[in-house]
């Protein structure tokens, strides 16, 4: 792949040009049309769509100064369907534009439609699109839209669901939703496109989630492949909707599934497998149901996916190697445009008992590092993910500086089973802080790291853990810097996107109203007088996750007692797709947390 934009001044420090490396996703292939690819990578250091065939250039398809990285290609390969919102606040419509087309030529997909938050999208042949919104007023609504008819209602409900995928002849909806209140333990349902009648119904009880991964690729297979944690992990199974056969999966290997598809021969499955840290690939052939491990077994798969020739292309990365698109012989497939990205150091994994059991964490040291080194907590957001062994340029930033970087898979992480990821659900927030406190008192203990230069850090729900990990463990930390936190949750819960506050009653057994004195004991702000150290908040004008003004609370707080405090405020959402504003954000959290270490 190439593009038209430069590589980053080699004289730029190795941290920044990690930034400025270009990017890129994995390509998703047309249906019916397998030469024809949509891919999101970065052209003049901002992600935008791009149409790509393998062996030829990349075309640029949009170009917007917040970015672009939501999209999908309609089975033919003659069109690129990508969300359009407004400065990065996720709250838009769907345009579309023709296949290797020039920025300008998109138009409204649907007419009729009126912005939402995207619930999902599944595009059809002939036209068909089905469109997942949700929103304030309404919860979910999925509409159908085929060969220029009116836009049609297909399901409706105040509670959150999302379009799961179509069958290969267009005439089933997989949808998974939340009717039952809980939106973080989904169920499962088949509707008819032709009328939205229910054709089945799959629900494994409270605490136990379902997700549809596909319908076989095959005309008239009704077959349906799903990811359910019935025995304590993700694991999968196939359920015929039509006659409610299910049959289990059986990988026999360690660790849990996270993903899954079919080959386009619907003959084996491709299988990625998270395991402490690392996720893997494997096969599984639905003949003689043998499970073969494929691609390399270090580092981490970040995606993959099955060609029409019977081949697999996958993209990967190790924490000290950036990544490439390639295919299970090591051929690159798809490197990012421009100079690659210098390489960083290798992880360390560290394993440390805690409160819940036995905590995985991640570790990078600098290279000169002698004797406690200053440290940096990147706690991850979520909360269900996981940090893994895969090339980050944040964390390598920081390491170049010289801090060691440690990263947590603290209670309510994913791939360490069911009951540590929902672990967290017992007391929001301190669970998970729990844990990243003793991964942090272990390793000053041991003298890895200096006490009195400890940073806590994080982003989104990372940027949560930190400012309310500053109030409750005020003596543990020396700087916080917290990212897009949802900081004071009473009013975070007020001015959230609708997906979020399903979410929120989902983990807390209710709303804000229903159980007040829940979300109080979880908020940063019920903890800010107690906050000693010097911190940095970094917010999104336009976020709709974490909104502006639950932040402006807490630095009220902040402002009213004296606390030393600093607030970085960018024009965009949730984070930015920018290199250029990724570069400053980074710059000041290393400046801030440098001047307030300096002379300790």
């Amino acid at each position: 792949m190439s593009a038209p934009n430069s590589s980053p001044d080699s004289s730029l420090p190795a941290w920044e040009r990690r930034f400025r490396a270009g990017r890129t996703s994995l390509p998703v292939w047309a249906l019916d049309a397998p030469e024809r690819c949509s891919v999101v990578a970065t052209h003049q250091g901002v992600l935008e769509i791009h149409s790509w065939q393998p062996g030829t250039p990349a075309t640029q398809l949009t170009s917007r100064s917040e970015g672009t990285a939501l999209g999908e290609i309609d089975p033919s390969g003659e069109w690129i369907w990508w969300f359009d919102d407004v400065a990065g606040n996720e709250h838009g419509v769907w345009r579309k534009q023709p296949f290797g087309s020039a920025p300008g030529a998109d138009q409204v997909a649907v007419a009729d439609l009126a912005p939402s938050y995207s619930a999902g999208l599944a595009l059809g042949r002939d036209g068909l699109a089905v469109i997942g919104q949700n929103d304030d007023g309404y919860g979910t609504r999925i509409q159908v839209v085929e060969n220029g008819k009116p836009l049609r209602l297909l399901y409706e409900h105040i509670e959150d669901a999302g379009v799961g995928g179509l069958s290969e002849d267009d005439s089933l909806l997989a949808i998974a939703h939340s009717e039952h209140g809980d939106s973080r333990h989904t169920a499962l349902r088949v509707l008819r496109v032709e009328d939205g009648s229910t054709v089945a119904d799959l629900w494994d009880g409270p605490g136990k989630s379902l997700e549809p991964l596909g319908f076989a690729p095959v005309i008239g297979d009704r077959r349906l492949l799903v990811l359910h944690e019935r025995r304590g992990r993700g694991e999968l199974l196939i359920w015929d909707v039509e006659s409610g056969l299910e049959l289990d999966v059986n990988l026999d290997v360690p660790g849990e599934i996270s993903e899954a598809q079919w080959f386009r021969d619907a003959s084996a499955l491709l299988v990625s497998v998270d395991h402490e840290a690392r996720t893997r690939l494997y096969t599984f052939n639905l003949l003689d149901l043998s499970t073969t491990p494929v691609g390399r077994p270090d580092g981490t798969v970040m995606d993959a996916t099955t060609r029409p020739d019977g081949g697999i292309w996958a993209l990967w990365s190790s924490a000290a190697q950036p990544p490439a698109v390639r295919d299970l012989e090591g051929n690159v497939v798809l490197t990012p445009p421009g100079e690659p990205a210098p390489p960083s150091v290798a992880v360390e994994d560290i394993w440390v008992e805690g409160p819940g059991g036995r905590i995985h964490s991640l570790l990078r040291r600098p290279l000169s590092s002698e004797g406690p080194v200053p440290l940096i907590i990147d706690i991850h957001g979520g909360p269900t993910a996981h940090d893994a062994d895969l090339f980050r340029a944040y964390p390598s930033a920081w390491v170049d500086h010289g801090y060691a970087v440690l990263q947590v898979n603290y209670r309510g992480s994913t791939g360490y089973g069911s009951q540590w990821r929902d672990a967290l659900e017992q007391r929001v927030g301190h669970i998970e802080l729990e844990d990243v406190v003793a991964v942090r008192d272990h390793l000053v203990e041991a003298q890895i790291v200096a006490a009195d230069k400890v940073v806590l850090a994080g982003a989104s729900w990372g940027g949560y853990l930190t400012l309310l990990g500053l109030g409750l463990y005020p003596d543990r930390w020396a700087v916080g810097v917290a990212g897009v936190p949802v900081a004071d949750y009473l009013a975070a819960y007020e001015d959230e996107m609708e997906a979020l506050k399903a979410f929120d009653r989902s983990l807390f057994g209710g709303s804000p109203d229903e159980v007040p004195q829940k979300y109080r004991d979880s908020s940063p702000i019920t903890y800010a007088e107690a906050v000693q150290a010097p911190v940095l908040i970094l917010a999104g004008e336009n976020d709709p996750r974490c909104p502006i003004r639950q932040i402006e609370n807490y630095v009220a707080v902040l402002a009213e007692r004296g606390a030393e405090h600093e607030v970085y405020r960018y024009d965009a959402g949730h984070g930015s797709l920018v290199d250029d504003e990724r570069v400053r954000q980074v710059r000041a959290e290393i400046d801030f947390a440098t001047r307030h270490l300096n002379g300790r």
